[in-house]
């Protein structure tokens, strides 16, 4: 996808997201930085905090496990490989009751392909243990939708794919 699409594709995800989510105010609400040509969920992130009320955070990789670290505004941001930034080790740190979740490839079973390290999979394992079972939606662009996403026992299927082409619910 050229530049100008992913701009305009990540938008109307936003949108989409804004229309067909309603977080009560102070629902924690984990969103990411993106990285290389990965969606951009930022114009969602902002809005979901200023206008919902959600408390943001997103992944921080601490000891080849994801912590999902609050973010607020003007705090500092330390780089966490993969070309991504997160809040330093003093931001909170939170369970996530709706996540947003980045993916590099999905299917109408809502199964997903991530990085390939399973750091959202060990994340979301361990948040449940915590008693938390949070609302996974993930979000991607239309294009990477393939016909069967492989998958392993520990894999967590998302609840809802998100894609400026429409939705997938499982």
């Amino acid at each position: 996808m050229s530049v100008e699409a992913r701009i305009e594709a990540s938008l109307i995800v936003c949108e989409r997201l804004l229309d067909i989510l309603d977080p009560v105010p102070g629902t924690i609400l984990s969103g990411f930085l993106p990285i290389r040509s990965e969606i951009d969920l930022r114009p969602a992130m902002t809005a979901f905090a200023s206008e919902r009320g959600c408390r943001l955070c997103v992944p921080a990789i601490v000891e080849g496990e994801l912590q999902f670290r609050e973010l607020l505004r003007d705090a500092p941001l330390e780089p966490q490989g993969f070309g991504t930034l997160a809040p330093g080790p003093g931001a909170a740190v939170l369970d996530p009751e709706l996540m947003l979740v980045p993916l590099s490839a999905f299917d109408r079973q809502c199964r997903r392909v991530g990085y390939g390290r399973g750091y959202y999979d060990r994340a979301i394992a361990a948040i449940r243990a915590r008693g938390v079972v949070p609302h996974l939606v993930g979000v991607a662009f239309a294009a990477q939708e393939v016909e069967r996403a492989p998958t392993d026992a520990f894999d967590v299927p998302l609840d809802m794919i998100v894609t400026e082409a429409g939705i997938v619910r499982r």
